[in-house]
């Protein structure tokens, strides 16, 4: 295994081009648990460590530019008000140590639906800067997952950085697992309420080949919050819709039966979160409420 240490974003482009087959190494909490056990034995490691720009973030009058070395770490405590559904899933990454290492790019880049990253930025609807020495191009989050820790990425095209809207209202993430830290998760779930559009958006992880969104369930709480003048009226949201809304949700998911837990237990899980994390991103939009890092589980 031959290690690749370019000095900047164009010298790694060219490896990248040059070694289609290279592993990038940034934070290597992934890479290096599955180098370490064997599970992986890539002919080329293209370490990423040396090119800051991948470490930095911009925010804008719409959106954050988010290097994808960010650690979570950073994100927890610079971006909480602009993106709180991250920082949230950022707050229940493993332990600070690795919160220290690893980035949002390292989890596209593998593309487990177990990520915890991904609930949140399909619920932002975030969009990923890729490059090559084509070009680059931003690939909707919708459209990057596509199988089993499979993504859209060419094999000559590297993540640059996410592009995520800042948010505009609620945004809440949440988590089960076998314990509060160090842990996969068995499912998680993201939600966050556009008022600026009157949307929702959802986000799944761990309960189908890959992370995906809840779209029937967006589509009814969606209607049923306009009907309802839910918006305007600042009345809560009535059991039956939260009911409603967390059958649906469960309905998205595809889940397997694991040594994590059962196909049927995700399912329950995930409806029992989106209920929960309904009532904790309503009332916070109800109420006015800005605290976002209370009520993740």
């Amino acid at each position: 295994m031959d290690f690749l240490r370019p000095a900047g974003w164009e010298e790694a482009l060219a490896l990248k081009a040059e070694h289609p087959a290279a592993v990038p190494l940034a934070g290597g909490t992934d890479v290096m648990v599955e180098i370490n056990f064997d599970h992986r034995r890539p002919p080329y490691l293209l370490d990423l460590t040396r090119i800051g720009e991948l470490n930095t973030w911009e925010v804008g009058e719409r959106e954050v530019r988010l290097g994808a070395s960010v650690p979570y770490t950073r994100i927890m405590e610079n971006l909480r008000r602009e993106l709180p559904g991250l920082a949230l899933a950022a707050h229940t990454v493993a332990s600070p140590q690795i919160r220290n290492r690893g980035g949002v790019g390292g989890n596209l880049g593998t593309a487990s639906p177990a990520g915890d990253a991904h609930p949140a930025l399909l619920a932002a609807g975030a969009e990923v800067e890729v490059a090559s020495v084509r070009g680059s191009r931003r690939i909707p989050i919708d459209a990057f997952y596509t199988g089993v820790k499979r993504n859209a990425l060419e094999p000559d095209e590297l993540i640059k950085a996410i592009h995520i809207a800042k948010a505009d209202g609620p945004q809440q993430f949440s988590k089960v697992g076998t314990r509060n830290a160090m842990v996969i998760a068995v499912c998680a779930f993201g939600l966050a309420l556009h008022p600026e559009t009157r949307t929702v958006r959802t986000g799944i992880g761990s309960a189908a080949p890959t992370p995906v969104r809840a779209r029937v369930a967006e589509e009814f709480l969606t209607a049923a919050l306009d009907e309802g003048g839910f918006w305007d009226n600042g009345k809560t949201v009535t059991p039956s819709i939260a009911r409603r809304f967390a059958e649906l949700a469960s309905g998205a998911c595809s889940p397997i039966d694991d040594v994590r837990g059962t196909a049927a237990y995700r399912r329950h899980a995930v409806g029992v979160m989106a209920r929960r994390t309904l009532g904790w991103a309503w009332e916070q939009y109800r109420t006015g409420d800005g605290r976002t890092l209370e009520g993740a589980a």
